[in-house]
């Protein structure tokens, strides 16, 4: 399977994420100081109004099911389910079935929309323990009170309770596809693991990264809520398309954040990733385009892992000042442009045109 770049060369599609083909790999730009072009501002508000009624019924199933005869578990989660905000990826899986066309009984994406929060949370848990972060959605994060084992393993119990809910709704197909997204963020996690500190990362390896840790969950709950309603084909080919570029531009628009935003939109701290010495793409655009004249900069801070809070100051500096964070959102709106393509496959109604905005909410969050 194919999907377009924002280049508008084919792509391969390999274990869920995508991948650019080594001939045709998109090229960011590296010399030219751009200006982030105007784009609709977009809202996650209409989506939100009209799941209402269904995402009360998803919230019951969430609360329901992260309890336990252990009284750690259930504090532990609701501590990072309670500060969830919009619930994002489960409103994608309702969005898909109704936009695909269910009106009626939806009692199977209900529990794969409560499948995919408890995915997503359980990652969040672990990734905080790998990055040793101390916020997450604006809250401390739970491995700095209960301890890293302690949300390792509720970590490894809400993946539990996904599966069990999977099962529940019979749908075979949904249960092969929300599993491979999981391994597939596993898959990319590890990589970023091994490469987060690399200043030669390469465009290729980088949106390797970004596709399975964060696109392929968000291509998974849409495509995963469209089988669950029983769409079409078409339908759903279409709604994992626009979960998947909605993910990249989504992963993108928060590299941009980090650099270029503060910590009430972002949920964490600003400045995180490049205290952690994380490589993302405004980081990678901003050394490339000071070759030559902060080098050193670059390999005391990223390679050797030597920073400061002043550092992250002039980073910063570097990243807005040579166009690398307007580039990254160019190339976020790239995407959000094409998942608003790709919704184009779908019947119109009100639920499309709500999805189309929050493809580019997505990016204008971080503008």
């Amino acid at each position: 399977m194919c999907a377009a770049s924002p280049s508008g060369k084919a792509v391969a599609v390999f274990s869920g994420a995508i991948l650019p083909r080594a001939a045709v790999s998109m090229s960011f730009p590296l010399a030219a100081v751009t200006v982030a072009e105007p784009r609709p501002k977009g809202s996650v508000e209409p989506l939100v109004r009209l799941a209402t009624l269904d995402m009360a019924t998803v919230d019951a199933l969430i609360l329901d099911r992260m309890q336990s005869r252990v009284p750690v578990i259930p504090r532990l989660a609701e501590h990072l389910i309670s500060a969830g905000g919009k619930r994002l990826r489960p409103l994608l899986t309702i969005a898909a079935a109704r936009a695909s066309g269910a009106s009626c009984d939806i009692s199977a994406p209900f529990k794969l929309a409560a499948a995919v929060e408890f995915i997503h949370t359980a990652t969040l848990l672990h990734d905080d323990v790998v990055d040793v972060s101390d916020l997450r959605r604006g809250k401390v994060a739970a491995h700095l009170i209960w301890g890293a084992p302690s949300s390792v393993l509720v970590g490894d119990f809400l993946f539990a309770r996904a599966f069990e809910l999977m099962v529940e709704t019979g749908q075979m197909r949904a249960l092969g596809i929300l599993a491979r997204a999981s391994s597939v963020i596993s898959e990319g996690e590890v990589l970023q693991l091994t490469r987060a500190h690399d200043l030669n990362l390469d465009q290729d390896t980088y949106l390797q990264i970004i596709s399975a840790k964060t696109a392929e969950l968000f291509a998974a709950a849409a495509e995963a809520g469209a089988v669950g309603a029983g769409a079409d084909e078409v339908s759903v080919e279409a709604l994992r398309a626009y979960g998947l570029n909605l993910g990249l531009a989504f992963q993108l628009a928060d590299d941009a954040l980090d650099y270029g935003g503060n910590a009430a939109a972002l949920g964490k701290n600003t400045g995180d990733d490049f205290r952690e010495g994380k490589v993302t793409l405004p980081l990678l655009l901003a050394a490339a385009r000071t070759r030559g004249r902060e080098d050193a900069f670059w390999d005391r801070t990223i390679n050797k892992g030597q920073r400061t809070e002043d550092d992250f100051r002039r980073a910063r500096e570097l990243v807005v000042g040579t166009g690398a964070l307007n580039a990254t959102l160019d190339t976020a709106g790239e995407y959000a442009d094409l998942a608003k393509s790709a919704l184009r496959a779908l019947p119109a109604s009100d639920w499309r045109e709500a999805l189309d905005q929050l493809a580019d909410f997505a990016v204008s969050r971080a503008a």
